[in-house]
């Protein structure tokens, strides 16, 4: 390196996008609460509302309607309806649903060898915050 060279170079990423690129659309649907949640109970088979409402503990019967909508409406969920009284309603993944579990595998495979180092770094961020503010850790 020069003496007069100052720049820092960066390692080329790994994922590059501008903004433009359609990423940021489909983050915000899969990132969200409920929707990879809701593909997660979908990857076994399909299931009736009041099911899939039972398996996400925590979902209102507001918010599970406008997530699986919104899955629907993106192409990964399908909605069945059936003529019955009271109607009965069915949710299953489509195909492209269904290649989202392979990403969403590899998702929850990382976080669960990852989670003792990423507690350690967030026992260590909360006691140098403590510190910081004069609190006893």
């Amino acid at each position: 390196m020069s003496a007069g060279h100052t720049e820092v170079t960066a390692p080329e990423p790994v994922v590059s996008c501008d903004d433009d690129c359609g990423i940021r659309d489909v983050l915000d649907r899969l990132g969200d609460r409920w929707s990879v949640l809701v593909v997660v109970q979908l990857a076994a088979g399909a299931l009736r509302f009041n099911a899939l409402q039972r398996s996400l503990e925590g979902v209102s019967q507001r918010m599970l309607t406008l997530t699986v909508r919104r899955l629907e409406r993106d192409g990964l969920v399908r909605r069945t309806v059936y003529p019955t009284v009271p109607p009965q309603v069915e949710y299953e993944l489509t195909a492209l649903g269904h290649s989202l579990t392979h990403l969403v595998k590899g998702l929850a495979d990382w976080s669960l060898a990852n989670r003792p180092q990423i507690a350690a770094a967030r026992a260590e961020w909360d006691e140098e915050k403590a510190q910081q503010a004069g609190m006893p850790s």
